[in-house]
């Protein structure tokens, strides 16, 4: 899994390998604009968590990030792309809304979230505590690297759409996670001085061919509720749910990193968490979330929404992580 390390200055990641007609065909589309992108019929039928239908919208929200080599920016709002986008969207929405619990109030979602589970057979954060290898984490680390290396920044979309107590809490939270003001803290380099302990390549998107569909579609829901004004209720829940389960989780993968010897900044990082995720879970319960739901009671059932969806797609992804290294596999795609 090593490579040379790639250089940040590119203007973006190389464009990936579909997995797919649906893939193979947005991707035939970016690099030769004179070719028209596949109807919004084929959408209807794909697998909404498969490899196809993932990479093809993970690769169309990535034009409102860093893009693509080759890609012109202006492709970012291309109208020609604008209806697939539309109905992959509705394709992978539709799946979480069948697949999730409905009319939850926020009270009821956040506060299972608020107890840690003590059976921890499904948890990759106990896993690499106590019996991950180093091989794993790195793997772990790859994947998380399609968020990590942009972290924060699709939840940065809900800040114009939300006012008063709630804006001004999310903007506190948010400055926090870009470094108070020091480019060297904020927690996108602080994954890449993790990523570096680990001997991975830090370049952004570096490793989104070896992602299966269950770690893309863990990036793409937040970029699904931060593109859509009238999802800004799911991504507040979203947030909180990430917020509200990170100390914990932080604190398991920060005492792996030490047990395997990761490094210094990998364990910097997830204990950097520990304390900074604790003060921001209490901050987002009750500031973000109640200061929106105030504002917006009939919110309520999109945050619970964002925060249910948010713990499913986890839970697809840790089930495919740990079934692939319990049996002595590697969970990353192969080729």
């Amino acid at each position: 899994m090593t490579a040379p390390v790639t250089d940040h200055r590119l203007a973006g990641p190389f464009v990936p390998s579909p997995r797919g007609p649906l893939s193979a065909a947005v991707l035939a589309a970016l690099v030769a604009p004179q070719q028209a992108p596949p109807g919004v019929g084929e959408a209807a039928g794909a697998d909404p968590y498969g490899e196809d239908l993932q990479l093809a919208l993970y690769v169309l929200y990535e034009l409102h990030y860093r893009g693509f080599a080759g890609v012109a920016d202006d492709r970012e709002w291309d109208p020609a792309l604008m209806p697939l986008r539309r109905a992959l969207e509705e394709r992978f929405l539709g799946a979480l809304r069948a697949d999730v619990p409905a009319g939850r109030s926020a009270d009821e979602t956040f506060g299972e979230l608020l107890v840690e589970s003590t059976d921890h057979r499904d948890s990759v954060a106990h896993h690499l505590e106590h019996s991950g290898q180093l091989w794993q984490i790195r793997e772990y680390a790859a994947l998380r690297s399609l968020y990590h290396l942009k972290e924060a920044d699709p939840h940065a979309w809900v800040i114009p759409r939300l006012r008063g107590r709630a804006k001004a809490a999310m903007v506190a939270i948010e400055y926090d996670e870009f470094g108070a003001g020091r480019a060297e803290n904020v927690h996108a380099q602080l994954f890449a001085d993790l990523m570096a302990d680990l001997g991975l390549d830090t370049g952004y998107g570096h490793y989104v061919e070896r992602a299966p569909a269950p770690a893309l579609a863990v990036v793409n829901v937040m970029t699904l509720f931060g593109l859509h004004r009238a999802l800004r209720g799911a991504l507040v829940g979203h947030f909180a749910c990430v917020e509200v389960t990170s100390s914990p989780g932080s604190r398991r993968l920060a005492e792996a990193m030490r047990r395997t010897g990761a490094g210094p900044a990998a364990e910097h990082f997830y204990a950097e968490h520990v304390e900074a995720d604790a003060v921001h879970e209490q901050v987002v319960r009750r500031d973000v979330i109640g200061g929106l739901l105030a504002d917006e009671p009939h919110l309520e059932p999109d945050v619970a929404f964002g925060a249910d969806a948010t713990t499913h797609l986890e839970s697809r992804l840790s089930a495919h992580l740990l079934k692939a290294w319990r049996a002595g596999q590697s969970a990353l795609r192969q080729g």
